[in-house]
């Protein structure tokens, strides 16, 4: 199943192999051509997959359980550690990055259940998503979601090097529910989690973690 952020791109994609294909075989040699048809269709191919919105099935048992965390994103796990949120929580926190590659599912998901009381987009640049400069110099949004326990948990989605759009749905005031889609990154791309500091940790830096699925942490209630 695609995603419905690919179909635009898509299409659009096509219009334009079709024309390269249709025009190449007018200008170049039967050899030529036939490596820019398999090239195109190689590239469409993993235009697609990299579209891809696999159907997630969430554990009732950790949508249930708040102190549980789920990962918001696919991906590698490229850092964890303390530092300072500046932008809302104002304090210490536990910084976990997931960096997702091209071969990743991009679409991103709400770490917990609860009430988005923040939610902003930040125009920028585009560093590499794994540059510590890329969290307050890219592209990027942040959203805060308050549990029912009163825990605030802030996410944020870094747009990359090849990323060149941000897809955001969070908005204020509207409830988050765990699990459910809050955004897409186009192509290489990263997402950050504050946890609080007494979180427990249940991943590692190097392990590979899936959205939605993955547990990455247990907050005390």
């Amino acid at each position: 199943m695609i995603h419905k952020e690919g179909f635009p791109f898509l299409i659009y994609v096509l219009i334009l192999i079709l024309i390269g294909i249709s025009i190449s075989a007018i200008l170049f040699s039967r050899l030529l051509n036939l490596f820019i048809f398999s090239f195109s269709i190689i590239l469409y191919c993993f235009l697609i997959f990299f579209f891809r919105n696999p159907k997630r099935i969430i554990s009732i048992s950790h949508y249930k359980d708040e102190s549980k965390v789920l990962s918001p994103a696919d991906g590698k796990v490229i850092g964890i550690k303390k530092i300072f949120e500046n932008e809302f929580i104002k304090k210490k926190c536990i910084c976990i990055s997931i960096f997702m590659s091209p071969f990743d599912v991009h679409i991103n998901r709400f770490p917990v259940s609860g009430k988005i009381i923040y939610a902003k987009y930040h125009p920028g640049k585009y560093w590499l998503a794994w540059d510590t400069k890329a969290s307050l110099n890219n592209e990027r949004t942040t959203t805060v979601v308050e549990t029912r326990m009163k825990k605030e948990i802030l996410f944020r989605q870094i747009a990359g090097f090849l990323a060149r759009r941000i897809v955001f749905y969070a908005k204020k005031n509207s409830l988050a529910r765990k699990g459910e889609e809050f955004g897409f990154i186009k192509f290489g791309s990263r997402v950050d989690i504050y946890l609080p500091l007494d979180a427990f940790i249940l991943i590692k830096k190097g392990e590979k973690v899936i959205g939605g699925k993955t547990v990455i942490s247990i907050i005390p209630q």
